[in-house]
């Protein structure tokens, strides 16, 4: 039995909320697309100070609607980072792009700048970058220096691990073209297991989103007739485009709501611990965090590092945690281009030896905000005696 298991929840929900989405489940009607959608949905726009602001069934859906409304033909070059996970690219693939994959950096862990210049060419349509383990990639710097090659690129920012986290005075999702967010149960903003939402810079295409989420749809209160035309029959003219169905139900927006309201205090005390564990095991230059404490740069979604040994690799750090001190680690991310499926597509090759390396060492501990104190500290000891152990082997 695990002392310290991987989570699949962030969080655990007050007494209060759990009342108030009790409250929901017995009395909301209807139960997707009312009072709770539109209460999280501004609650969402009062918090990152924009107004296109859409809640989706996940940040996969919003990507796919991202890659959609940015008119992706065949051939379109679209810079992606190689170290994400696979729904930052997957929309733009099975959409005809051709993917570029971009390195990181070692020590931020997020995509490299210089990287993605490199990498841009007549055919770049789209650069995504990733604010990765709730880093903030410097999207203000990437889109000074993109516009003065290309005014036309498209800047994606997929914010799904960073929530609450800011370059200088700008949230991140708020700089780039479009964004996109995550509210998966193992975020620090959650809808219950599943949600996300999409952020449009330019309001003609934002116009667009309400109906390629849900099936092509207007609200049926908004008609002069609301039988016209026959509830249930795609209703808005969306062009050429087919719609999706990644709608939000009615409890799972309230239970955004609610948390979204304590989301600063969830991420201060991320960035609390994290300090706590890097600062109790900096005496040992085997295993490198990043320190990252100022600026709220950095919300911690994940504590990851990198095992640094002539001694020992990542796995046996692995290992002796898993056997010895029941606790379970993880490793992020696969890097995409060796993935089977992205091979057999053709995007395959990458020039991301950063990637690469870090890939092989890396490890993330476990970090779910509701860990007891007394986990934290024997999750600490525990490092430290591992640490100690392998390098006297």
């Amino acid at each position: 039995m695990m002392k310290i298991d991987w989570s699949g929840r962030s969080h655990k929900y007050t007494e209060k909320e759990i009342r108030v989405l009790s409250n929901v489940i017995r009395n909301a009607d209807p139960l997707t697309g009312g009072k709770y959608l539109k209460l999280f949905e501004n609650s969402l726009k009062n918090f990152l100070g924009k107004k296109n602001i859409f809640a989706t069934s996940s940040a996969a859906s919003a990507i796919e609607l991202i890659s959609m409304l940015c008119q992706i033909k065949q051939g379109d070059e679209v810079i992606i980072p190689g170290h994400t996970y696979c729904a930052t690219a997957i929309p733009f693939a099975r959409n005809g792009a051709k993917i570029i994959w971009s390195d990181i950096e070692l020590k931020t862990r997020v995509v490299s700048l210089e990287d993605i210049l490199k990498k841009i060419t007549k055919k770049t349509k789209v650069i995504v970058v990733v604010h990765l383990y709730g880093y903030a990639f410097d999207v203000l710097e990437l889109k000074k220096r993109v516009k003065k090659i290309n005014k036309k690129i498209i800047i994606v920012e997929d914010c799904a691990q960073a929530f609450g986290a800011k370059i200088k005075k700008f949230n991140v999702g708020t700089i780039g073209d479009f964004s996109c967010y995550s509210f998966h149960a193992q975020k620090n903003l959650t809808t219950l297991g599943e949600g996300g939402a999409i952020y449009v810079k330019n309001a003609n295409l934002a116009k667009k989103v309400s109906g390629l989420r849900h099936n092509g749809h207007c609200d049926y209160k908004k008609r002069k007739y609301y039988w016209k035309p026959a509830m249930g029959n795609l209703d808005i003219d969306l062009k050429d485009k087919w719609p999706f169905k990644f709608t939000l139900s009615e409890i799972q927006c309230a239970a955004g709501y609610l948390l979204i309201r304590r989301i600063k205090k969830l991420n201060n005390d991320r960035v609390k611990r994290a300090k706590k564990v890097i600062n109790n095991l900096k005496k040992f230059k085997e295993i490198e965090f990043l320190n990252s404490f100022k600026d709220n740069r950095h919300v911690y979604h994940l504590l990851s590092a990198r095992v640094i040994s002539k001694k020992f690799n990542r796995d046996d750090l692995i290992n002796l945690l898993y056997n010895k001190y029941k606790i379970k680690c993880a490793v992020q991310y696969y890097p995409l281009y060796k993935y089977p499926l992205f091979q057999k597509k053709g995007f395959g090759k990458a020039n991301c030896p950063n990637t690469d390396i870090f890939f092989k060492n890396m490890i993330s501990f476990p970090f779910h905000h509701w860990m007891t104190e007394k986990n934290l500290n024997y999750m600490i000891l525990s490092i430290k005696k591992s640490l100690e152990i392998l390098n006297k082997s």
